[in-house]
């Protein structure tokens, strides 16, 4: 965690944005950057300077000195500031005008790469350059964009061809020793970053026992899993972001609170349900490892597990997200949701309102594979901002995050 300066950080990103001129920039929409706190430990200062003498002697309040994503949050309107908390998917064999139209028009700080391309490394490279290109100034405050993909193995697998290996599935990864493992992920983590992607939307930290196999839908039926019990997935997936790690990849491990133990598919099916998983259950060990080890994103299911919040699915839920994974996992990272565009589990919400809960319950951010659903999501998230402070507060404590993660990457101006 970091030192909890944030009155003295609201200050100063005061000062800083007043210096380099925030709100000038085409892409404002009116609003200014907001001035207040935020409760969140990871929105605060990371750095410190040393006490000031006053004239009389005293020691006063130590400034700190505001980090690159403090001085990017800056200078962002509230509009840009949203954008960083979407990701939109794209086509991986080439540019959507859809998703270029969300990073230009709606600010969309995010892409991921959809379907299936065979255009190899040099062909995705292209790909990935031009959607680059989009992010102005204007755009996204000329923050580059997180470029992710589903990238698993086996059946899942966006990016192939030229200069991509051929993936084995997670199970077969799950049965190799922890360095081979982490071996083979380095590899497919530096032909990733050779076509321009820096996120891979993975390890599954699913555990699927042997005994339900491949009767669990989304994880079993696939092979996805990379193990059937909480220890060889945990170690698995240890070694995988170690890997991913060695080659300059941001991994993702999913699907918190676990998939392994529902019936049905949140892809296709409404009300999934696992009736099983409490906040103390086993299959929490993989995410807490993965937590351990480092990981800067964590994703989010879509099913509802009753035992831990009887009101909301996971993706809308405070009990999940801020209580389990943010308090008791202690996880201060990225939150990502899965698909809240087109998956069959949230199709109960309007788009607006996906985006807002998932924020309001501490996510950063909204994945939808339709880009369509950027502007709606993102309209709303900027209205509900206006709306209330404490949101506000929560979108900046969001993006800040994202930037964060981004500085870590190389991805910042």
């Amino acid at each position: 965690m970091r030192p909890n300066l944030v009155a003295a950080t609201v200050v100063l990103l005061a000062a800083v944005a007043s210096c380099t001129g925030a709100g000038s920039d085409d892409a404002k929409t009116g609003d200014t950057p907001s001035s207040s706190s935020t409760s969140s430990p990871s929105a605060t200062s990371s750095t410190t300077s040393a006490p000031t003498t006053a004239t009389d002697g005293a020691t006063s309040t130590p400034t700190p000195t505001p980090d690159a994503a403090e001085r990017a949050l800056a200078t962002m309107s509230l509009a840009q500031r949203v954008g960083q908390l979407v990701m939109v998917g794209t086509p991986a064999t080439g540019t959507g005008g859809t998703a270029r139209a969300a990073i230009s028009e709606q600010h969309v700080g995010n892409v991921m790469l959809t379907g299936r391309s065979t255009r190899g490394v040099a062909g995705t490279a292209a790909t990935t350059a031009a959607l680059q290109r989009k992010a102005t100034s204007r755009a996204t405050g000329g923050v580059r964009l997180f470029v992710a993909t589903d990238q698993e193995g086996g059946d899942v697998q966006v990016l192939s061809g030229s200069g991509f290996s051929q993936i084995p599935t997670g199970t077969t990864q799950g049965g190799w020793s922890a360095a081979q493992l982490q071996a083979r992920a380095e590899t497919w983590g530096r032909q990733l970053r050779r076509a321009g992607v820096d996120v891979t939307l993975g390890p599954v930290a699913d555990t699927v026992p042997a005994s339900l196999g491949t009767a669990n839908p989304p994880i079993g039926r696939f092979h996805r899993e990379l193990g059937h019990t909480p220890s060889a997935v945990s170690r698995a997936v240890v070694a995988y972001d170690a890997g991913m790690r060695d080659a300059g990849i941001a991994v993702v491990p999913k699907h918190f609170p676990g998939l392994g133990l529902v019936r049905a598919n949140t892809d296709t099916a409404s009300r999934v349900t696992d009736s099983v998983t409490t906040a103390s259950s086993p299959s929490l060990q993989p995410f807490r490892a993965a937590v351990d080890a480092g990981a800067p994103f964590v994703m989010i299911s879509n099913a509802a597990y009753p035992r831990i919040d009887a009101a909301h699915p996971a993706c809308f839920s405070r009990a999940v997200i801020t209580t389990l994974l943010r308090g008791t996992l202690g996880f201060d990272g990225v939150v990502i949701s899965d698909d809240l565009g087109a998956a069959g589990a949230v199709q109960r919400w309007s788009p607006g309102s996906r985006a807002v809960q998932f924020v309001a319950a501490g996510g950063d951010v909204v994945l939808t594979v339709t880009p369509a659903l950027a502007a709606p999501m993102a309209r709303a998230l900027v209205a509900k901002a206006k709306q209330s402070k404490g949101f506000r507060d929560q979108v900046d404590a969001a993006a800040l995050r994202v930037l964060r993660a981004k500085d870590d990457a190389g991805l910042l101006p």
